[in-house]
């Protein structure tokens, strides 16, 4: 039996409250890892975590004939697996390949060398979208191997060679730089 109008907008309301909750918690968290993956751009970080929480939002309410709500086990890592899937098919729009000239990030930098942290995000956006996926879900948010791979939809054995050579990649980049404001 299908339940009546009032009682299905009243359950529609407690999840639209549980979704805020979750996205309320789950914002900053997606905006680090979102900029880490743009490359430093603060205007792209913001699109993607908006796009990433309207495909969130979709599953989130999806119910079956009978009302029973599909249960995402881990909504934190759903939340990650959608980010990364997101960036992932915007570098392949035609549009992705606009970038600012001397893009200065809106915040001031959080504690740490912010030299370094600079650096290291201008490193990051000179490789490819891949390679910065793997090292971001590797090293920047400490994921294992295997949920890099449940991820980015591969196996283990690719991510760590991935890893590999990306952090090859990403030194080659940094060069000497590196060394210097690291002795700092």
């Amino acid at each position: 039996m299908r339940p009546d109008g009032q009682e299905k907008a009243a359950r529609g309301g407690r999840r639209d409250e549980d979704f805020q909750a979750f996205a309320a918690a789950r914002a900053r968290p997606l905006y680090r890892s979102a900029c880490l993956l743009a490359g430093g751009d603060t205007h792209l970080a913001e699109d993607l975590v908006q796009e990433a929480f309207g495909r969130i939002y979709a599953q989130w309410h999806r119910t079956s004939w009978f009302g029973t709500k599909r249960r995402i086990d881990n909504p934190a890592g759903y939340a990650h697996t959608v980010l990364v899937r997101v960036f992932l098919s915007h570098r392949g729009r035609r549009s992705s390949g606009e970038r600012p000239v001397d893009a200065v990030p809106d915040g001031a930098a959080p504690q740490g060398d912010p030299e370094l942290r600079l650096a290291l995000v201008d490193a990051l956006a000179r490789l490819s979208p891949r390679d910065r996926a793997v090292l971001v879900l590797r090293y920047w948010e400490d994921r294992s191997v295997e949920e890099t791979a449940a991820i980015l939809h591969s196996t283990p054995g690719a991510v760590r060679t991935q890893s590999f050579r990306a952090l090859g990649r990403i030194r080659a980049v940094l060069g000497s730089g590196l060394d210097e404001l690291a002795e700092r």
